[in-house]
């Protein structure tokens, strides 16, 4: 297989004069892209780090981080993407784990950081390191195995882990995107969530294809809605949270998406209702996909044509990956037995980085266990049922939050739900509800119960509900059911 940097080589030379970047008001053609990756390459070496070195980005969505990931590809240095949402001591920690020996970044988001390495700031710095080293050329020998990038989980438990992700890992994930996006060489590919993660695997679709990107810094879903139609954004990548604001904004006019052909959904699951009310406003321009960061976007994916008629699964298994559902024993189990979905393949990382023991309890015999539950049907369809930790267990019974979750978002004045379980001197735990309202119609907790009632069995209804403003969300827009369940705890004692 190719790397991300001999793959993007072959796009440049087809398409020199072709817009490979947009960003605000400034754009640049895929020539000046090599040029500036280029330099910025021979930078880092002149800086003293050599092939395998770890340098992190810091930084919002801007346009040189696109340059940034080929300067690491050239050079065969290993970039190291920090979310520039967290905090300076969670940036220190990333640092000093991951041995990173150089900062390119913001200003404003580098300063607070008690570290001493070197870096350097986007801007006038930024744009004299270009002007130093325009011309220059770096010429390294690297391989698909090679790591390209150690990106950090979101540390739902205990500290985030360092994922090595190798050019193999990331082109299989590329090549998966591409495929059930349906991207060509005359697509525009719209960046809007943070290319720290989920949009950055989409990014590197553009180096098979030489398509041009587009960057925005934010996301508002009413400019957002007015960019896609201007810059004719036909591929994009979306979290559910981002898709429901986006179609239920006052301002949202299918009309604007014409230009749309797909938009990936991924990072964590929809309601199959949301779900619904998407596909009814915008038509069949929606794709699924499930993945974690151990194993980019595509353990599974589902195409766009297919997703109406499978709103409840995420899809079959991608082409780069093996997956099977199996019991605590670690025995396959056959359709319809629910149980962990594990998965191996081009698309799984190498290990954690400087983390044997995590590696270990994680990748066995090279098969990833995402601590997901799950089930596919005789058509090899997969339908997640919930995080393992997140299972309740009532009465010596398991019952799964997404189950309640599902029910709940039937209600049409609902935005968003949390459903996690709490201490109880009776039955181990019991479920407490937490909803987001949309503002269409007044909702009471008596009638989400009662609703419960009659699409659950009586002991999977809430004992509480609780409508509330907002969620704890990750930087990657994941609900945070830990958060909530202290809070929880916080508020009732």
């Amino acid at each position: 297989m190719e790397t991300i940097g001999s793959q993007a080589k072959k796009v440049i030379k087809a398409y020199p004069d072709k817009t490979a970047v947009k960003f605000k008001d400034r754009t640049i053609l895929y020539s000046t892209l090599y040029n500036r990756a280029m330099a910025i390459a021979t930078m880092l070496s002149a800086e003293g780090l050599k092939k395998g070195d770890r340098f992190g980005l810091l930084m919002s969505n801007t346009l040189e981080y696109a340059e940034l990931d080929l300067a690491a590809a050239f050079g065969g240095f290993v970039k190291v993407p920090l979310n520039f949402k967290l905090h300076p001591n969670e940036h220190k920690f990333m640092i000093e784990d991951a041995g990173v020996s150089f900062l390119i970044g913001e200003q404003k988001l580098i300063e607070p950081i008690d570290a001493e390495l070197k870096s350097l700031y986007i801007g006038e710095p930024y744009d004299e390191a270009l002007k130093q080293y325009s011309g220059q050329i770096i010429d390294e020998d690297v391989d698909e195995n090679d790591l390209f990038s150690i990106m950090y989980t979101s540390g739902t438990t205990g500290n985030p882990k360092g994922v090595m992700l190798s050019h193999r890992n990331m082109l299989a994930g590329a090549l998966s995107l591409s495929q059930v996006c349906e991207v060509n060489n005359q697509d525009t590919i719209g960046h809007v969530a943070p290319l720290t993660h989920g949009s950055n695997f989409l990014s590197h679709v553009a180096w098979l294809h030489g398509t041009t990107q587009v960057i925005y810094n934010k996301f508002q879903p009413e400019e957002f809605i007015d960019d896609i139609q201007r810059d004719e954004i036909s591929v994009t990548f979306m979290v559910p949270t981002m898709v429901n604001l986006m179609i239920q904004h006052p301002e949202f006019s299918p009309k604007k998406l014409d230009s749309i052909k797909s938009i990936n959904m991924a990072g964590s699951p929809i309601a199959s209702s949301k779900l619904r009310l998407a596909i009814e406003r915008l038509g069949t321009k929606f794709v699924e996909t499930y993945g974690q960061v151990e194993a980019p976007m595509c353990i599974t994916i589902m195409p766009r044509n297919e997703l109406p008629g499978r709103l409840e699964s995420c899809g079959r298994t991608g082409p780069f990956v093996d997956m099977r559902i199996v019991n605590e024993k670690g025995h396959e189990l056959p359709a319809g037995g629910v149980g962990e979905i594990v998965c191996k393949g081009s698309l799984v990382m190498q290990g954690y980085w400087n983390n044997e023991q995590g590696t270990a309890k994680t990748l066995k015999n090279g098969w990833l266990q995402t601590g997901d539950l799950g089930w596919v049907s005789n058509q090899g369809y997969l339908h997640i049922v919930d995080r393992i930790k997140d299972v309740i267990i009532s009465g010596g019974v398991n019952i799964y939050p997404r189950e309640v979750e599902e029910v709940l978002n039937k209600h049409t004045g609902i935005k968003e739900t949390c459903v996690i379980g709490v201490p109880d001197e009776k039955w181990g735990e019991s479920i407490v509800a937490y909803v987001v309202l949309n503002g269409i119609e007044s909702v009471e907790p008596d009638q989400l119960i009662e609703l419960c009632k009659n699409h659950l069995a009586s002991f999977k209804k809430p004992k509480e509900v609780h409508i509330t403003e907002s969620l704890p969300k990750s930087p990657y827009g994941k609900i945070l059911k830990r958060e909530l369940r202290k809070k929880h705890l916080e508020v009732m004692n």
